[in-house]
């Protein structure tokens, strides 16, 4: 994974490399958590594309809109920091309940 870093005047100009938990929501309203340790624009999740393709028509994934939101950023969070954060977002916004999202892992055990 290379590394990604931004210059800011906030940050006294320092060149600071951000760590992110993320959330995308789909047009149907379900969502997917993950995290990105370069904290990349371009960069969507690696949630399952059949398991998302099966909830939109042809006609839907003519004209699709997804919304990234940053729910969590440091510039200081170890990897597994990050990775237990991602599993925190993961539980409290129950995005591995097949209902609600498209996390697969970790499972979902019905009363998380």
């Amino acid at each position: 994974m290379r590394d990604v870093t931004w210059f800011s005047k906030e940050r006294g100009g320092a060149l600071a490399t951000i760590k992110v938990a993320y959330k995308i929501t789909y047009p149907n309203g379900k969502i997917y958590i993950g995290q990105d340790r370069t904290n990349s624009l371009n960069y969507f999740g690696s949630a399952d594309s059949k398991l998302i393709e099966r909830d939109f028509t042809p006609e839907q994934r003519r004209d699709f809109t997804i919304r990234k939101e940053i729910l969590w950023e440091s510039e200081t969070a170890s990897d597994s920091e990050v990775r237990l954060k991602e599993v925190e977002l993961i539980r409290a916004y129950r995005s591995n309940d097949p209902a609600v999202g498209y996390n697969q892992w970790p499972k979902f055990k019905g009363s998380e």
